[in-house]
């Protein structure tokens, strides 16, 4: 399959080319989330390692067409911090695409300091943050044995400590969560992110969406950041997301 898919259409990025560095056939990731558009998790991964070379990465780029688009965004096909290349992969695309780049992630191996390191490289990281305790992270999210809240909230912390890039929390709430939006908004404080995004999830899956009213009611609790956006707002700028999973679904295979 491509590494390389799109550009979509993302409300908090634009037009963004998609990078795969995992291009697995299914779901590669250290969480089952609830609302994932991907489906369940078959088998969690943990440990960082690579999936895709640089020199599979390089053969693509150098096909490319020249591309209009806001950002070269790592996602895809599970968490991109699994790949253990990524932050030479971050450096390729940006010299090569003359784009600003993005990475989306679930923020669950964060506490690791390599982990870290490789993030560093991005321009923009969009790091989840749903809940404000253990015991929801293991009703929402559904991490992988052996990984804690804790750990995913030091992790945060250490990363605003040292990251000079934009800094998005993006929180999905789904009827599980959605009465700990105070809750949650006390945790983001203490990461300080440069914006808040509040999402739901609009994309086929296997929970409902909270309704416009409700998303609304859930952003007043997030008065004292300066930068906050929800996903209901955005659509009326912006062309509703593409499904990312039927986007991948259609990728040419290689």
């Amino acid at each position: 399959m491509a590494i390389i898919y799109g550009p979509v259409a993302s409300w908090r990025l634009g037009r963004s080319l998609g990078i795969d560095l995992l291009n697995t056939r299914k779901k590669a990731c250290s969480f089952n989330c609830v609302y994932c558009q991907l489906g369940e998790t078959d088998q969690f991964i943990v440990e960082p390692r690579e999936f895709v070379s640089l020199e599979q990465l390089t053969s693509e780029i150098e096909l490319l067409n020249p591309i209009k688009a806001d950002y070269a965004t790592f996602s895809g096909m599970g968490e991109p911090t699994l790949a253990s290349n990524l932050g030479e992969a971050i450096e390729f695309a940006r010299s090569n695409l003359d784009l600003p780049i993005a990475v989306l992630t679930n923020s669950a191996l964060m506490f690791r300091e390599d982990v870290r390191q490789r993030l560093v490289h991005a321009d923009t990281v969009v790091a989840k943050l749903d809940v404000p305790n253990g015991e929801l992270l293991a009703t929402v999210n559904r991490p992988a044995p052996g990984l804690h809240f804790d750990q995913l909230k030091d992790g945060l912390r250490l990363f605003r400590g040292k990251y000079k890039g934009k800094l998005a929390l993006q929180i999905m709430f789904i009827e599980a969560n959605k009465d700990y939006a105070l809750e949650i908004a006390a945790l983001a404080r203490q990461i300080s992110p440069d914006e808040v995004q509040i999402d739901t999830p609009l994309r086929p899956c296997a929970v409902r969406p909270l309704p416009p009213k409700s998303i609304a009611e859930i952003k007043q609790k997030f008065t004292n950041f300066e930068n906050v956006v929800t996903v209901y707002e955005a659509r009326k700028y912006k062309v509703l997301p593409l499904d990312l999973a039927e986007t991948l679904r259609r990728r040419p295979k290689l």
